[in-house]
């Protein structure tokens, strides 16, 4: 059973830092690339950042010089540092991740979601 487990979203003011963390519960598997996405009420599912098994990251241009991405290998954990935030990145936050199994009857990759975390920012 693989559960991923997303915290630290709240209420900011603009200019405010958030963290967002998202750790990979579970055993007998590897992860591969992990990522951040925003969706709001009714709207599609855009990517915010994305990093790779050995660390190399994009950010989605908005984001850029604002927010970091980063995992912990060692504990599963995935990150998103949020600096000099603005009211327009209010949304829901959404952590994935691409999995493989150790079990060969598990073939292939699968995609994984967190519940979602609210990031609210005021002007």
């Amino acid at each position: 059973q693989v559960q991923l487990v997303e915290s630290g979203g709240g209420l900011v003011q603009a200019g405010g830092s958030l963290r967002l963390s998202c750790e990979v519960l579970g055993s007998g598997f590897s992860i591969n690339h992990m990522a951040w996405y925003r969706q709001g009420p009714g709207k599609q599912r855009p990517l915010v950042a994305h990093i790779t098994r050995d660390g190399s990251t994009n950010y989605r241009d908005s984001v850029k010089g604002r927010f970091t991405i980063s995992r912990d290998n060692a504990k599963n954990i995935l990150y998103l540092q949020m600096n000099d935030l603005k009211p327009e990145d209010t949304d829901v936050y959404y952590c994935n991740a691409d999995l493989t199994f150790a079990n060969p009857y598990y073939y292939g990759s699968y995609d994984y979601w967190g519940q979602g975390t609210q990031v609210t920012v005021s002007s």
